[in-house]
């Protein structure tokens, strides 16, 4: 608790509440990392945070921890979303104990673009397609990411927590590929994060979570020279110079 009371004086309380900080993201993807003393100490960091923030009247600012899809052992169809087998009980229901009695939300990084096959790209781009039935539900799925997030909402519901809220930490697409890489330009990432605004926006929520508005941030917000493949290196919406890559309709003109 000194160490995150320490990290809070630091960190939070110089710009808080002037600048408005929704959450302290703990970490990223922590279990994909398969790092048994990170996955250990994630819980009691978050503890420790919210703790913290509570004795410095920071009440507002929620505590969370984003995971990949890759905590999932099924996520196809949705209907059999669960967890993967061990940390159902011991890492995620502790987890969402924790959302619960904190009000905070649940964070998941869905990508369409890291689950697309050249076959079901516009599935993935939100664009007209024929759907994937889900025959457990009977629902057709039109996009991928309805799709993602009601996979993890059934793994959520098996252990007894689908009223923990759930926020979108981070999705995209890049505008730029491997040589010859399928589904990868400009266009595409256009298309992806464009149409993704519109659905979120729509309040339609998901066909298992209907009439809900996901909290939803995308990634990136530049472009990052020094990640290893070009893909990596170009989800930005903006340049390192400030330019942007391409108008998602979020740019104002200038007045």
């Amino acid at each position: 608790l000194p160490g995150a009371k320490a990290w809070i004086e630091k960190n939070i309380l110089p710009y808080h509440p002037k600048t408005i900080i929704r959450y302290i993201a703990v970490g990223n993807e922590i279990l994909a990392t398969s790092d048994k003393t990170l996955i250990a100490h994630l819980l009691p960091a978050m503890k420790a945070l919210r703790s913290a923030l509570d004795s410095a009247n920071a009440t507002s600012v929620k505590v969370s921890t984003p995971h990949s899809l890759g905590i999932l052992s099924t996520s196809e169809p949705p209907s059999a979303g669960k967890f993967r087998k061990g940390y159902d009980k011991l890492i995620f229901a502790p987890i969402f104990e924790f959302h619960k009695q904190t009000k905070s939300p649940f964070m998941v990084n869905p990508y369409p673009y890291f689950g697309f096959k050249p076959q079901t790209l516009d599935y993935a781009l939100f664009k007209p397609n024929g759907g994937v039935f889900d025959a457990g539900t009977g629902i057709n799925y039109t996009n991928m990411f309805d799709a993602q997030l009601d996979a993890v909402y059934t793994a959520m519901k098996r252990v007894g927590y689908e009223d923990v809220d759930l926020v979108v930490a981070e999705t995209g697409w890049p505008s730029v590929g491997d040589p010859g890489q399928p589904g990868v330009s400009l266009e595409n990432a256009l298309s992806y994060n464009g149409n993704l605004i519109k659905h979120v926006d729509s309040g339609k929520g998901t066909p298992l979570m209907p009439n809900r508005t996901f909290e939803t941030y995308i990634f990136a917000l530049f472009n990052e020279n020094l990640k290893e493949s070009v893909p990596e290196r170009n989800f930005g919406l903006f340049k390192p110079d400030l330019n942007p890559v391409y108008d998602v309709g979020i740019l104002r003109s200038e007045q």
